[in-house]
């Protein structure tokens, strides 16, 4: 029996500890993906926090078909279709960086260095943010979240080859986003 499965079966016999196991397990995990879904780390933090107590409230309905967190990841997902609602978006990029907590590490490279890697972390950041939804949702979890074709498409209920299109189209959009930005700072230069 999986860690996970012990943990689950563990709450649903009362022990409410257990479920702190699966929240210490996947929290950082589902944060960390949903701040590039969600834009902010302050969406992504209700995001994970209502999925955690929706998990926890309808876990008897687990039907462990798939994994735990593929599960989690979509109640998440719907989560995170909710707060897009109710809140629009007033932030600039240079925000959302800041807001994703994401902070620059010294690489003891030098400050022109460090710069033009800063300079290049928001445009790939602004690239991904102006994404259509359904792109970006598909990268961020193949590309940062590590997923396979399959578990992306189980969380998202899609077939594998809408998945793969969509994978497909996003960097397509990214690539030339990006090469339309390198574009304007060579003329700029």
């Amino acid at each position: 029996m999986s860690e996970d499965a012990e943990l689950i079966d563990a709450t649903l016999s009362g022990d409410s500890d257990a479920f702190g196991g699966l929240v210490l397990k996947y929290q950082d995990r589902l944060f960390n993906t949903f701040v590039h879904v969600t834009g902010s780390s302050e969406d992504a933090q209700d995001v994970v926090q209502e999925a955690f107590v929706r998990a926890f409230v309808k876990l008897d309905t687990f039907q462990r078909a798939s994994g735990f967190y593929t599960w989690l990841y979509r109640i998440a997902f719907n989560a995170s279709s909710n707060i897009r609602r109710r809140r629009r978006p007033t932030e600039s990029v240079e925000r959302r960086v800041e807001a994703s907590g994401q902070e620059p590490v010294d690489s003891g490279e030098g400050p022109q260095a460090k710069l033009q890697r800063l300079e290049n972390q928001s445009f790939v950041q602004e690239a991904i943010a102006r994404l259509d939804r359904e792109h970006r949702v598909v990268l961020v979890l193949r590309e940062i979240d590590g997923c396979g074709y399959e578990e992306i498409a189980e969380i998202l209920g899609l077939p594998v080859g809408t998945v793969r299109s969509r994978l497909h189209r996003a960097r397509i959009q990214l690539k030339r986003s990006l090469k339309e930005r390198l574009k304007i700072e060579e003329c700029e230069q």
